[in-house]
């Protein structure tokens, strides 16, 4: 009689467990909100911020040239070094390079260094206790390698987009000699990535604004399908009038901004320090 389930006791009922279009919903504004934050950071007042957008993808690009052909680890991680320092100078969150880089690339590059560590022939300095593998010196410096190179030109290609705006970073690939096309798609990818993501917002929006209560799993299937298609079909019905509106406006394939790059004082030292910082790395780093 004294007894009761803790089932029955009002009150206390089990959480609702998020739907698909509430996930789907919370991504999206996820994702444009990260859109919004480095927009927020690339007009900001930081050091790379005031720099010429040619000098900084040149800059940057040589940097991450030198981190990919150095093969002294020293060398690799005062190139990383260089980034952080870069980042605190640009005001760069460093949470947001451990979220958003750091984090990410070690999961992930490190699932593919970790076979180097046993099949990779050499003196070994460890024996995994259970599977009896042994971990090699060369194995362990190999992965050591993978990661710091690929951690280091992450960061520096980070920064270039955080601290500097889309329009900027195409119009400045040009001075590298970029092919029009390349840089028109991916102005036009740029533009339609979150042109796709606020009108599937506004779907998902509209459906869960229509629901009552949560839908079944093979419900939720077909809505995903479903919306899908239609996200699909609507991209290639608005690129269709988006080119031809392009075209009815006189675009010939250039991109063009209505501020003009000029160089200053700061810009040709800033540049010079690059060259510098990667001529430095690609010497040492042989």
């Amino acid at each position: 009689m004294n007894q009761i389930a803790s089932s029955g006791v009002p009150g206390q009922r089990r959480r609702r467990r998020a739907s698909f279009v509430e996930r789907t919903i919370a991504g999206l504004a996820e994702a444009l909100e990260r859109a919004l934050y480095a927009e927020e950071i690339a007009k900001g007042e930081g050091l790379l911020q005031r720099l010429d957008p040619r000098v900084k993808v040149v800059g940057l690009l040589g940097l991450v040239i030198a981190a990919a052909l150095a093969r002294n680890i020293l060398v690799i991680l005062a190139l990383f070094g260089v980034a952080i320092a870069l980042a605190l100078l640009a005001r760069v969150p460093i949470r947001t390079l451990a979220t958003r880089v750091w984090m990410g690339v070690l999961l992930f590059t490190g699932v593919l260094a970790l076979p180097a560590l046993f099949i990779t022939p050499g003196v070994v300095i460890y024996q995994l206790p259970l599977a009896g593998w042994h971990i090699t010196a060369q194995g362990l410096g190999a992965a050591t390698y993978l990661i710091t190179r690929v951690e280091t030109a992450s960061t520096l290609s980070l920064l270039l987009i955080l601290c500097t705006p889309w329009t900027y970073v195409l119009k400045a690939l040009r001075v590298l000699r970029v092919p029009v096309v390349f840089v028109v798609i991916l102005g036009m990818t740029h533009r339609y990535i979150f042109l796709m993501l606020q009108t599937a917002n506004d779907m998902f929006e509209a459906r869960r604004s229509r629901m009552v209560g949560s839908l079944e799993w093979p419900e939720q299937r077909r809505l995903a399908s479903a919306s899908v298609g239609v996200l699909l079909s609507k991209s290639i019905q608005l690129s269709s009038e988006v080119y031809q509106a392009m075209l009815s406006r006189g675009f010939r394939g250039e991109v063009y901004i209505l501020d003009d790059f000029r160089m200053q004082t700061r810009d040709w030292f800033a540049l010079a320090i690059f060259a510098a910082l990667t001529a430095w790395a690609i010497w040492f780093g042989r």
